[in-house]
């Protein structure tokens, strides 16, 4: 016979088990110290009502990262004050988003369903709140649609791209108050990589707050008193000034990245803080990020690598380049910091671009002339490029898609890439350009010397003592090489309008590309291509401005990126992809010199779950975006 008393204890734990099991895996709601005095204030609500229902809950084991503690500042060295956008680009919060094996995955959506590649239905996060509390819902995203991407004073140009198949808009519709779902005639498999991107095309907008700067909300003597007041042009200036997501200069504009600018500009020091109502949450139910603040410092770019040695940074790549790495190691020690070693993502590191739409018609047909692009490839010696400015450490090749991509093919990177002067001399005096002066330089048909001139934006000395070799070994060829540096506005504008004979730059972003990456950096689709600018403006303004491709492997690539926007499955993108890597190597559209080169990365000793070995590239990682900079955090 059991006693009473052991009876009632007995039957409390078979009552209170199932609730301390759960109580034991509930995931603890601590506070991030500096909130808490709001919580406690009642300025804030607790952690469990800032949160979504449903958290986004980082996979910490795929990651390979250790829970954290909250607390601390990190510090960044940037160049003007505009640089504040990379805050978006390292936050990397995306309505989908790439992982750390570069798949989509939902992350500000709780999901996203895709029918015959051309109809999206998107699902948010039932509780999710912008970074002033208000609800995140399908409101946002219909004032975007109706009241931004329609009004013609906020988008002169239309629609944006990715919002466009077969040059068409979708249907929008509002399903409810969490879902919202684009539809097409044809596929459009850019949508969700537009979504994913380092710059992500904005389909939404805080329309609580955005509502009282626009025309169709407003009284109009009111709105103009706005306009004159803040001293702009017009309310749609006011408009867009006060929207502006990727770049946050507007420290009243609610966001929904991890941290939201605090000051006020031009500053030459930029505070951000913790979003209180961030969507993700660590394994352990810790409201993310764990870092409370992240500092931005302004200032010339130039001393970037100086004041990263003197430990001014606990972050730092942007500005850094491999020759800074001897400098940067030696202050490891005194400045508490270690220098990891990432490799670039680039396509190349360096890349020359013969512009094909270059004004004077004597070099325009020989840019266009494929055995000229193929001469000076392989007048190129690669392997002293290489010695000289990576100490052998980079890869020799074409630009083209990188060995950890899975469309890679060796062949891609060697097209033309050999070191092979009499080779070079022989095609360029197939092409009639046999004739020189008493100084050995070859004559254009009139007569005259060549000699290109290769512009560059003047942000890298790695590119500088590039064409100091380049010069060197054209000079065998008996083409002449001279270089001007311009700021980047005025530069780009000049290859537009065919002042630009040929630019030297980073590679194309498609070092990491997947079948579903779009393809478009190898076809003429924008007039900010280098190669092809006039031809890019013609398929980027409907042929409204520009001219149409004229060589046949142009208008085959361009024909095989609109296939590729029309695709639905993989091996279709496989085919196209792979088609376009052979054609664009084939034919030297650019000029790559080196792959996969060293990048140095300035870390502070204490900060934890940064990976020992990554991939710093721009497009598909957003620098140090997939790696989820929300989850680095300090050890005491």
């Amino acid at each position: 016979m059991i006693k009473t008393d052991n009876f009632i204890a007995v039957l409390l734990g078979l009552v209170l088990l199932p609730i301390m099991v759960l109580a034991a895996n509930a995931a603890p709601m601590n506070e991030p110290p500096d909130l808490e005095p709001l919580v406690l204030s009642g300025e804030l609500p607790p952690m469990a009502e800032r949160l979504p229902k449903q958290p986004l809950i980082v996979d910490f084991k795929a990651d390979e990262k250790s829970i954290g503690r909250y607390g601390g500042s990190l510090q960044m060295l940037l160049g003007k004050s505009k640089d504040i956008r990379m805050m978006t680009v390292y936050g990397y919060a995306r309505l989908v988003g790439f992982d750390h094996s570069f798949a989509l995955k939902p992350d500000i959506l709780e999901s996203f369903e895709v029918e015959e590649g051309r109809i999206f239905t998107l699902r948010l996060r039932e509780g999710h709140k912008w970074s002033d509390g208000y609800p995140f819902t399908s409101e946002d995203f219909r004032y975007y649609w109706d009241d931004v991407a329609n009004d013609k004073e906020l988008t002169g140009k239309g629609v944006p791209r990715v919002l466009l198949s077969n040059g068409k808009p979708p249907k929008f519709e509002v399903l409810d108050e969490l879902t919202v779902r684009y539809s097409w005639d044809d596929p459009n498999p850019a949508f969700t990589l537009g979504l994913a991107g380092p710059s992500p095309a904005y389909i939404y907008k805080p329309a609580h707050y955005m509502k009282q700067f626009h025309k169709n909300y407003v009284d109009q003597v009111k709105l103009e008193k706005m306009v004159k007041d803040g001293e702009y042009r017009n309310w749609a200036a006011m408009h867009i000034r006060k929207g502006r997501q990727y770049r946050q200069e507007n420290p009243d504009l609610p966001t929904l990245q991890p941290w939201r600018n605090m000051t006020e500009g031009p500053s030459k020091r930029f505070v951000f803080q913790r979003n209180p109502y961030y969507h993700r949450v660590d394994p352990t139910g810790q409201q993310l990020p764990y870092i409370d603040e992240v500092v931005l410092l302004m200032g010339s770019t130039d001393i970037v690598p100086t004041k990263a040695g003197s430990g001014e940074s606990d972050l730092q790549a942007r500005y850094l380049r491999f020759d800074n790495y001897t400098f940067l190691k030696q202050g490891e020690k005194d400045q508490n910091y270690r220098v990891l070693l990432w490799r670039s993502g680039v396509a190349s590191q360096i890349s020359l671009y013969p512009n094909l739409n270059v004004k004077d018609p004597e070099w325009r047909r020989v840019f266009q002339d494929v055995r000229f692009r193929r001469a000076l490839s392989l007048g190129l010696n690669r392997h002293e490029l290489n010695e000289q400015l990576f100490f052998g450490l980079a890869r020799e090749g074409g630009d083209t898609v990188l060995s950890k991509s899975p469309l890679y093919q060796e062949r891609f990177e060697k097209h033309w890439t050999q070191h092979d002067v009499p080779q070079a001399n022989k095609l360029l005096d197939e092409m009639g350009l046999d004739k020189r002066d008493d100084n050995g330089t070859r004559l254009l048909p009139n007569g005259e010397p060549m000699e290109i001139i290769v512009e560059s934006a003047g942000e890298s000395t790695e590119q500088t003592d590039a064409l100091e070799l380049i010069r060197y070994h054209w000079s065998d060829l008996g083409i002449r090489v001279f270089t001007r540096t311009l700021q980047r506005d005025i530069h780009r504008r000049r290859f537009l309008t065919g002042e630009t004979m040929m630019t030297i730059s980073k590679g194309m972003n498609i070092g990491l590309a997947t079948p579903d990456s779009n393809p478009e950096e190898l076809a003429p689709v924008s007039s900010a291509q280098p190669n092809w600018p006039v031809w890019g403006q013609y398929t980027e303004t409907a042929g409204k401005a520009g001219e149409p491709p004229s060589l046949p492997a142009a208008k085959r690539l361009l024909d095989l990126y609109f296939l590729w926007r029309k695709s639905t499955n993989t091996p279709e993108r496989v085919a196209i992809w792979s088609e376009m890597l052979e054609i664009y190597s084939e034919e030297i559209f650019s000029i790559g010199i080196a792959r996969e080169a060293i990048q140095p990365v300035v870390v502070n000793r204490k900060l934890r779950n940064l990976p020992e070995t990554g991939i710093y590239s721009w497009s598909p990682s957003a620098f140090f975006g997939i790696y989820r900079p929300d989850t680095f955090w300090f050890e005491e």
